[in-house]
């Protein structure tokens, strides 16, 4: 969880199983499990990008909600969800983001769902991601507009956490999309 940037700043957000050996922690995203397949890896450049489409389980405490949207199916402490991770060259982020929100999008459109996309400002961004857009659907019994995903760029913060790089040894850059 320290290669993704979930620890230790999140660790207050997080499900942890602790004995006198060992903290353990369920995980917040998928994101977690994928990019430490590659952990201390060295990938092919021929191979990149290498596309996962991951499906499980989340744990979070929601924990700086202060009892907001507690109730019915907006901030649940386990949920399920679906994530689409990259793992692609440094000079190929910005373009596997962009195609990231177009897959996500591509959903929203087949489903008819009004949305929007809304680019973070920097002191929105996570902790880990240098771009991140959320998409945003039209809740109309509530009359609003509710993030239903959110895609990210974090360059090569999570590889270089990780030690993942692709030869020639340059660290590559990672990306990820979660409805």
């Amino acid at each position: 969880m320290t290669g993704t940037g979930q620890l230790p700043k999140f660790a207050s957000e997080m499900f942890a199983c602790e004995n006198e050996n060992d903290q353990l922690y369920l995980i917040p995203t998928a994101e977690v499990s994928v990019t430490n397949l590659h952990r201390e890896e060295i990938l092919e450049e021929k191979d990149l990008p290498l596309n996962y489409a991951c499906y499980s389980a989340c744990f979070r405490r929601e924990a700086g909600s202060y009892g907001k949207d507690t109730k019915g199916l907006i901030r649940n402490h386990q949920f399920n969800k679906i994530e689409l991770v990259k793992f692609v060259k440094p000079e190929d982020g910005d373009k596997e983001l962009e195609k990231l929100l177009q897959d996500a999008e591509k959903v929203l459109k087949k489903l008819g769902l009004p949305y929007r996309v809304v680019v973070l400002c920097t002191g929105d961004l996570g902790f880990a991601a240098a771009k991140t857009y959320d998409l945003e659907v039209w809740m109309p019994g509530e009359k609003k507009w509710r993030e239903i995903s959110s895609c990210s760029n974090f360059t090569d913060f999570q590889a270089r956490r990780m030690n993942i790089k692709f030869r020639p040894l340059v660290t590559p850059a990672s990306a990820k999309a979660s409805a």
